[in-house]
């Protein structure tokens, strides 16, 4: 919760069962949003999360800390009575109540939502899974990986002769998170207004068609299945459009030009900014579609060009002339860029145990939302200042918990 009250969701609070990303994205973004987020965490190890890609198998993961700053972290065990009971007034006072688990769990736990809908009726209760109530795989586990071959998204990465491939960033988790957020602000929003709360259900399966819709418009055009095209687009061909090569021929070391098939006007400019003026005119390249079909000799023009260059200097060449064109920033690319450090695009955060770690933060900048940046929880950090704030226990009865085993 921002300490300065200008959090766009100050005073909303969050009882989070999450695990791994999908859930953590979503209640992450939450947080950045102003949200009083609580994950409810095994005394035994927490979030698996914290320590599936700890290199130690002692220390929080790198991993873990990306998906869950600005957090607070209780522990209770769930499998006891007093935990429990304990968790559910936890739920009385909660906004928002979200998981992830695998299917079944969270009703085997006795935490279901007619459960808490009957304690809490204004709960706005959300649920993550791989696969939809209906579905035949509804009870199949998934992670990200899953979610995006059942999703779509494989089907059209690859290149065309080249077999499904997994797109690098996490679509089905975070992707799926983002969603799940959209629509928790929705029904926010609504419950403002009518005290209402109301019960989510988002699949990563269907999450992913969200992101396919560009492939069926092309599948609607066609009538087929929408295909592979490597770095190009699936909704047809183009030229220039893709990958170049630049210097000094590393790995990433490439810029990607794209010109727009409604007119001439960025191919004209290309032109310009190569040094070859005289083609404008030429009836070989006067179309969208003559350029496409000859895109060979396109790429032949450009690549003497673009390997006389860094990506950089051709990005900025090509940009300054009003054409679209990015150079392949790799990770440590952006995570070093003076830009988007500046602008707190990358922010460095001193966590207790990993000492300054530099994390993307909320993208977004908006005049009515300011949270500082603060560090992923340790596990059962807020045991004290959560329950003694949201249920009134004393210092003596948190520690009775503890003493007994239950947090």
């Amino acid at each position: 919760m921002s300490d300065n009250g200008l959090a766009a969701l100050h005073g909303v609070r969050v009882l989070d069962f999450t695990q791994f990303e999908a859930g953590p994205s979503c209640t992450e973004a939450l947080a950045w949003h102003g949200a009083e987020v609580v994950k409810v965490e095994n005394p035994i190890g927490g979030d698996p999360g914290r320590l599936s890609a700890s290199e130690d198998g002692k220390t929080d993961a790198y991993y873990f800390l990306e998906f869950n700053a600005n957090k607070k972290s209780i522990t209770l065990d769930l499998k006891s009575e007093r935990g429990l009971a304990t968790v559910k007034e936890l739920a009385k006072k909660a906004d928002v109540m979200i998981e992830n688990l695998a299917p079944g769990t969270i009703e085997r736990l006795g935490l279901g939502y007619e459960e808490i809908k009957a304690i809490n009726p204004g709960i706005i209760y959300t649920q993550i899974k791989g696969f939809a109530v209906g579905s035949p795989y509804e009870k199949f586990l998934s992670f990200d990986m899953i979610g995006q071959a059942t999703g779509g998204t494989m089907s059209i990465t690859g290149e065309a002769d080249g077999m499904p491939l997994k797109p690098g960033p996490t679509l089905g988790d975070t992707g799926t998170g983002m969603l799940a957020a959209i629509s928790i602000l929705s029904a926010l929003y609504k419950k403002k207004d009518t005290g209402e709360g109301q019960h989510i259900q988002l699949a990563m399966q269907d999450a992913m068609i969200q992101y396919c819709r560009t492939a069926l418009s092309a599948q609607s055009a066609t009538g087929k299945a929408a295909g592979r095209a490597g770095a190009g687009s699936v909704t047809g061909g183009n030229a220039p459009m893709g990958l170049y090569p630049c210097k000094p021929g590393g790995p990433n070391d490439y810029v990607y030009i794209y010109v727009t098939r409604a007119n001439n006007s960025h191919w004209h400019r290309v032109l310009e900014t190569i040094g070859r003026p005289d083609l404008i005119d030429d009836e070989r390249y006067d179309t969208p579609k003559k350029r496409a079909a000859a895109k060979p000799e396109i790429d032949a023009l450009l690549i003497p060009w673009t390997q006389a260059r860094t990506k950089e200097e051709a990005m900025v060449a090509l940009g300054e002339a009003k054409v679209p064109a990015g150079a392949v920033f790799d990770t440590m690319e952006l995570r070093e860029n003076p830009s988007l450090n500046e602008r707190g695009i990358f922010q460095t955060v001193d966590h207790p145990t990993r000492g300054p770690d530099k994390i993307p933060v909320w993208p977004v900048k908006a005049s009515g939302n300011h949270v500082p940046l603060k560090p992923a929880p340790l596990l059962g950090e807020h045991n004290e200042p959560v329950l003694t704030e949201w249920l009134g226990m004393s210092s003596s009865e948190v520690a009775e918990l503890k003493a007994s085993g239950v947090t």
